[in-house]
């Protein structure tokens, strides 16, 4: 789409001033980012872990740990994790996974 605008452009207004751009412009190299969900690792961009001093949890404005394994920001009190896409932490509540808790026999109370 992006190339038939530039082509039309050029066709209509009848002279190119930086034929060059545009040739760039509508090469077939144009990058496009893919909405098919699935993520190359070449694709994902690294978390910068300097946001974390300025980055809380947007429920509980406590401070977040990285976890660069799962790539996600971790609120341990609440036991929720944030996705990081491409780079940009996605705060988003709704978007949060739940943290499985291990649950411990000797630790929670007994009925009686």
């Amino acid at each position: 789409m992006f190339r038939n605008v530039v082509v039309r452009l050029v066709t209509e207004t009848g002279r190119v001033k930086n034929a060059p751009l545009i040739q760039r412009l509508t090469a077939t190299s144009v990058s496009v980012r893919s909405f098919s969900g699935v993520k190359d690792a070449e694709q994902q961009q690294p978390f910068d872990g300097s946001l974390l001093e300025f980055l809380v949890c947007p429920l509980s404005k406590k401070p977040l740990r990285y976890e660069a394994e799962t790539n996600e920001l971790i609120n341990e009190e609440l036991g929720i994790a944030f996705p990081i896409i491409d780079g940009i932490p996605n705060m988003i509540p709704q978007e949060a996974r739940l943290l499985q808790k291990d649950t411990d026999a000797s630790t929670s109370p007994t009925q009686g």
